[in-house]
């Protein structure tokens, strides 16, 4: 099955985490500078969504009761349609507003292109 997002390992365990912390979550990727261009982590609906978002996924994680959906502002979506992302975390401080910035820990995106395979398949 083609995604739009996937998570690696590391994220998935810090996934795990927060929802045991705080409970259900949500992602938010939106354009811009700085922290604006990571991806933040909140609680779901804590961030609110509206026409001018688009949610690209809904991702099922291991050990997480309910899917984690990820947003993105429609404007951003139109400059990375043609892109795959992946959620990874490191070590550092990211985004004071997103949930993992107490743990020492940042998420962010690893991107590449859709193949024309996948581009097609996610259109049908």
């Amino acid at each position: 099955m083609v995604t739009r997002v996937d998570v690696t390992p590391a994220a998935a365990g810090m996934m795990r985490q927060l929802r045991e912390q705080h409970g259900p979550l949500m992602f938010h990727q939106s354009g811009g500078c700085c922290d604006g261009s990571s991806p933040m982590c909140y609680l779901e609906g804590e961030f609110r969504t509206g026409q001018s978002d688009v949610l690209l996924e809904s991702l099922a994680v291991e050990g997480v009761p309910e899917p984690i959906t990820f947003w993105m502002s429609a404007a951003q979506f139109e400059l990375w349609k043609h892109t795959h992302l992946t959620v990874d975390v490191v070590p550092g401080r990211g985004a004071g507003f997103s949930l993992e910035a107490p743990e020492g820990v940042r998420f962010l995106i690893r991107s590449r292109l859709l193949t024309e395979e996948e581009l097609a398949s996610l259109r049908d």
